[in-house]
């Protein structure tokens, strides 16, 4: 189980990046739009196989080449690090 995130400041890279606080939540979010409907679906399954093998796995929805994407931890009541990793991963993949 990971620990809730206590050093706020690994936030700021992110939110510098695009990513954005989910208001009333302990949450991030950040919309990616691709150039079609297959760039968006194989960034999703690529980003599906990183959340897999870290046994993390996001809130996200798609619409044609746009994938809304929220980042949590349910079981630490809100970000933990696996939410910063995941989320730096997600960017690398859409690069």
């Amino acid at each position: 189980m990971a620990d809730k995130l206590t050093d706020r400041d690994a936030l700021e890279p992110l939110l510098a990046k695009g990513w954005t606080l989910v208001e009333g939540r302990d949450a991030l979010e950040k919309t990616y739009t691709f150039a079609n409907f297959i760039e968006a679906f194989g960034w999703m399954t690529r980003a599906a196989i990183v959340a897999e093998k870290m046994n993390h796995h996001p809130e996200w929805f798609n619409v044609y080449k746009t994938v809304r994407v929220t980042l949590t931890t349910h079981d630490a009541g809100g970000l933990s690090d696996l939410d910063v990793t995941l989320a730096q991963a997600m960017d690398r993949l859409a690069s």
